[in-house]
């Protein structure tokens, strides 16, 4: 294989295959280009495709990894070859292994959506009590991530609310259990816990996956890094491709510190850096590298282009939110006409999602076409997941997640005991929840109220069933949503009625799509969207692994980037992390922004630059009104305060 087209370092990773290999990869230096040669490299010097095993946390990434991959090796074989997602890769394993924890067949995965419902029915709280149980469903996945059981949660646990939560926790594993079900944590953690206590079906996996790449390493939690150390065992063959300074996701598990964990655990790993980056100009990554420096590295690296200096990085500093949003949207039309460039080459990235909604308007408001990324997709709302539950459970009798999610939808007053006592009884008799529903010795051990709410969804279903024998997929959509009386749940359960009619928009849209396109189609079509020429809006944390021409990181102040939540030792280096990876998103032009006052909650507040605005070289900067000497860093946060104090009196004689 010609390796010819790589540098140096890159083509020292591809063929590192005879001792584990941490590649160090910095924002744009070839990463995803280093990791398919390497997995043809290994398919042409030995191994066979079904004994390498690469994982990735998105299906995008997996599915581009193959493509190329296959690219790659032409004519040879790619049959067995496993790319997928951590979770992928978990779900595999325990569809062989899972009866070993008393699964059956067909166990069903929940998503968080059906994970909140079940938590609120076991803990006997309204569904309207949705911050606190939203509140434990984040604590144990939490301690899911960290591979701590419901006893040790409960051991750990040193407040009331934590020990309420641990034991919720051990309920919620029990009728887990008993619904055959699992949650995505599960598709980490379980296959951890039976490698652990069974090393004849660890041998037999290990045999299977002789060599291990692993992708985006800074995100991995606790349990997929033990999933890893299993997997490679003695035999040790594996490559991780990270970058610990784009480790942003602390917020959902992810541990920078398994980089240390991996050098006690492979002694013998070599490090790789990719420090040439093929993206940016030096100056943009020359205010990435001073920007990163401030955080504590086990490793150093420090990225460079052969593109040239490139442009000044350009400060605005705004009057108020509104000017902002109105500065940025002038300066994207300016440029799109001076220079001809498509819109879907500009980026606006924000921190938080409610921040788009000034940069909307502005853009609405000079028909500029915008995309927003991250928000709440099409098939993810409540409505659409409803009424899919249902066609899914018409289809597939046999599908317990989907007969979970709506056997309350609209609300029946099915119990969470009743639920437990259908669970038990279907794992005893090893049916499915929907065929065993209607089994004398279930109906027999409820009492006369339960038996006979769970009758009339049983009846509810024999009606469906019956229309669906007989009518094409969008009549049975129709008749599913009217005798549902679907509409009225909403107005019962929205927030507003304006909110019930969008929802019920939305259900009326899935019922024309369904017309046309098989289910399974519309969800393979809606996660891969075409991209439309359009202005692309999202937060940094979605834009990690993207890259525009034109960056516009905006509300770069002091409690939004940092976060006013983050502002202890640990989470400002997470924080510095972020402004990294927006910062690296820039190919041609990086543009910071910034108002001096913002509306909350109908005061006008005064808003400080953030702090890491005096972290980047000032003589890389444009129009920037502060600029901070080379000093130390005391004098440097002292000489900050001070601008800020006279920026504040500066307002306070011009407002």
């Amino acid at each position: 294989m010609n390796l010819k087209d790589l540098n140096r370092p890159q083509r020292q990773a591809v063929k590192c295959i005879d001792r584990p290999c941490l590649v160090l990869a910095g924002a744009g230096s070839g990463k995803t280009g280093v990791i398919t040669r390497k997995i043809a490299w290994l398919i042409d010097h030995g191994y066979a495709a079904q004994q390498v095993c690469a994982v990735t946390f998105t299906n995008k990434a997996a599915r581009e990894m193959k493509q190329r991959v296959a690219r790659l090796l032409g004519g040879k074989t790619t049959r067995g070859l496993k790319i997928s997602t951590f979770h992928s890769l978990g779900q595999r394993i325990l569809l062989q292994e899972a009866h070993s924890l008393g699964y059956r067949r067909g166990f069903s995965i929940m998503d968080a959506r059906d994970v909140e419902t079940c938590l609120a029915e076991l803990a006997h709280r309204d569904l309207q009590d949705a911050e606190h149980t939203r509140q434990t469903l984040y604590q144990i996945s939490r301690w899911k991530n960290d591979f701590i059981d419901p006893e040790a949660a409960l051991a750990q646990a040193d407040t009331p609310l934590m020990q309420s939560q641990a034991r919720l926790y051990a309920e919620y594993r029990q009728h887990l259990l008993a619904c055959n079900s699992m949650d995505f944590d599960d598709l980490i953690m379980l296959p951890v816990v039976i490698f652990r206590n069974d090393p004849a079906t660890l041998n037999k996996w290990q045999d299977r996956i002789r060599y291990l790449l692993v992708d985006e390493y800074q995100d991995t939690n606790t349990s997929q890094y033990e999933m890893i150390k299993l997997i490679c065992g003695l035999r040790q063959k594996l490559t991780v491709v990270g970058d610990d300074d784009q480790s942003i996701y602390a917020w959902r598990g992810a541990r920078p510190e398994n980089l240390q964990r991996l050098q006690q655990d492979f002694p013998s790993m070599e490090v790789i850096k990719l420090e040439q980056n093929y993206r940016s100009s030096n100056r943009i990554l020359g205010a990435a590298n001073r920007l990163i420096a401030n955080n504590h590295h086990l490793y150093e690296k420090k990225l460079w282009s052969a593109s040239g200096a490139g442009d000044l990085i350009r400060v605005f500093p705004c009057k108020n939110a509104e000017d902002e949003a109105d500065r940025v949207v002038v300066d994207i039309l300016s440029k799109r006409f001076q220079e001809n460039t498509p819109c879907r080459n500009f980026a606006i990235l924000y921190r938080s999602n409610f921040q788009s909604r000034n940069y909307e308007k502005a853009l609405r408001d000079h028909s500029i076409p915008y995309q927003i990324t991250g928000g709440n997709a099409f098939f993810e709302r409540r409505e659409i997941k409803d009424i899919m539950a249902y066609l899914r459970l018409l289809a597939n009798p046999d599908d317990d997640q989907a007969l979970l999610r709506i056997i309350n939808v609209p609300r029946r007053e099915i119990g969470a005991a009743t639920i437990k006592t259908l669970a038990t009884y279907a794992g005893s008799r090893r049916r499915s929840l929907d065929s065993a529903m209607s089994e004398l010795g279930l109906l027999e051990s409820l009492n006369n109220r339960a038996r006979i709410r769970l009758q009339g969804f049983i009846d509810l279903f024999e009606e469906l069933r019956h229309h669906a024998q007989r009518e094409d997929a969008m009549s049975v959509c129709k008749t599913v949503v009217a005798r549902l009386e679907y509409s009225d749940w909403l107005e019962e359960t929205s927030g507003s009625s304006k909110q019930a009619e969008a929802a019920m928009e939305n259900v009326m849209e899935l019922e024309a799509i369904v017309s046309r396109l098989s289910l399974m189609s519309i969800l393979e079509n809606n996660e891969d969207k075409q991209q439309q020429d359009a202005v692309q809006l999202m937060t940094i944390h979605a834009a990690k692994g993207l890259e525009f021409e034109h960056v516009y990181l905006v509300g770069f102040e002091e409690d939004s980037l940092p976060h006013h939540q983050s502002q202890d030792a640990e989470s400002i280096e997470e924080e510095r992390r972020l402004a990294y990876v927006g910062i690296t998103r820039a190919a041609t032009s990086l543009t910071l922004s910034y108002a001096k006052t913002r509306q909350k909650f109908g005061d006008l507040l005064q808003c400080e630059p953030s702090r890491f605005l005096y972290e980047l070289p000032e003589d890389d900067l444009e129009g920037a009104e502060h600029t901070i000497s080379k000093l130390s860093e005391d004098e440097k946060h002292q000489r900050g305060l001070d601008t800020f104090a006279d920026l504040k009196a500066l307002l306070g004689t011009t407002d």
